[in-house]
């Protein structure tokens, strides 16, 4: 059988429990041959199971560690075990699109691009269909739960809505280090954009064409492999953010191109309702810890001034992601129809704290 030319790296973004809809779709969408590496960071049992029981069934590597860890840290380790002409990084909350990764391909090797990102459509939590007792023990694995306790990690299909790859989430974009020159001195800032963001796919279908940009998005995107020896590892101080415009400035310093291709689709499925299994590691993704620690060590690393518009707004709102899942439904529901402020801002004083705690306890070997 012919070496496959791409190996498929999936890592963990910010839970596990979308963990079994992704996979099947990488599998039942996938036409193209491939390896794939797949790293899990200290999922909960269930998907534990699963994924050992899938890697021995599809044959592929998987790699676990007993705790949680930062995306580039998980991608580097995928990494090592790669000997493919090209890498495709893609998280474990994304479905695929039938075609998606041979046309990626098409677009590397007809253009030359060293990077080549999808067209990222973004959408509400695809349904899971009810599985079987056979399928959710296909092992013959006793279980004291009844079939009418359904679990999506356990089986069931992924059955997208009919809106799915119908929300542009990115298209490409911009990402570059400018100078701005002023009266007090001279400040350099960063320029970021991203193509058709939160437009219906059917109003720009016309614009979404092949082309060169400056930004991908880890969500999804194919990376020439051997890129890896110009320019070194993925940088794992960037433990929750600006990590994949890191890598593209890193690219385009050294003078390699990046596309994208919006033939290839891929959807975006963000987190609404966690599972309680995947809050602890949740926390500690978007912890004010990881997020700061990330902001500073990105705007050294680049020599941003402290003054850029894009990192105050950072700080201004620290914990926006923890706080929009995980409280304001809790307000909403509190609120009795309205949206009580002066609750959210009790709730959030408080959850600040279990961050810390969380962030403290759960950071060591993460990063």
């Amino acid at each position: 059988m012919k070496k496959p030319q791409v190996t498929i790296i999936v890592v963990p973004r910010e839970r596990f429990s979308y963990t079994r809809a992704s996979l099947e779709s990488i599998y039942n969408n996938t036409r193209q041959p491939f390896s794939l590496v797949y790293v899990d960071g200290n999922s909960p049992k269930n998907v534990q199971e699963y994924l050992k029981q899938k890697s021995q069934e599809n044959n592929f590597r998987l790699i676990r560690t007993e705790h949680y860890l930062s995306p580039n840290k998980a991608r580097n380790l995928a990494l090592a075990a790669v000997n493919t002409e090209y890498t495709v990084f893609i998280d474990n909350d994304v479905c695929v699109e039938s075609g998606w990764l041979e046309k990626l391909m098409n677009c590397a090797q007809e253009t030359d691009a060293t990077v080549v990102c999808p067209l990222v459509c973004i959408d509400r939590e695809l349904t899971p269909s009810r599985p079987t007792y056979a399928e959710r023990y296909p092992l013959g694995q006793a279980s004291g739960e009844t079939p009418d306790d359904a679990d999506s990690s356990k089986g069931g299909a992924c059955i997208p809505h009919q809106e799915s790859h119908s929300k542009v989430h990115l298209a490409g974009g911009e990402a570059r280090i400018y100078i701005e020159i002023r009266k007090e001195g001279t400040y350099q800032k960063i320029r970021e954009k991203y193509y058709f963001t939160n437009l219906p796919v059917a109003e720009v279908k016309d614009q979404l064409q092949r082309r060169e940009c400056e930004l991908a998005q880890f969500h999804a995107m194919l990376v020439r492999t051997d890129i890896f020896e110009i320019v070194g590892k993925l940088d794992e101080k960037l433990l929750s953010t600006k990590e994949d415009v890191d890598f593209c400035l890193t690219v385009l310093n050294a003078r390699k191109e990046i596309y994208c291709e919006p033939d290839s689709v891929v959807t975006y499925v963000p987190a609404k309702n966690l599972a309680l299994s995947d809050i602890p590691y949740f926390q500690l993704r978007w912890s004010d810890a990881w997020e700061l620690s990330s902001i500073k060590h990105f705007r050294k690393k680049w020599d941003i001034t402290e003054e850029d518009k894009y990192f105050k707004k950072r700080h201004k709102n620290l914990g926006y992601r923890r706080h929009k899942t995980l409280l304001h439904p809790i307000v909403k529901q509190l609120s009795f129809g309205g949206y009580a402020t002066w609750l959210e801002t009790l709730l959030v004083a408080g959850e600040r704290k279990i961050n810390r705690y969380i962030s403290d306890r759960f950071s060591v070997n993460s990063y």
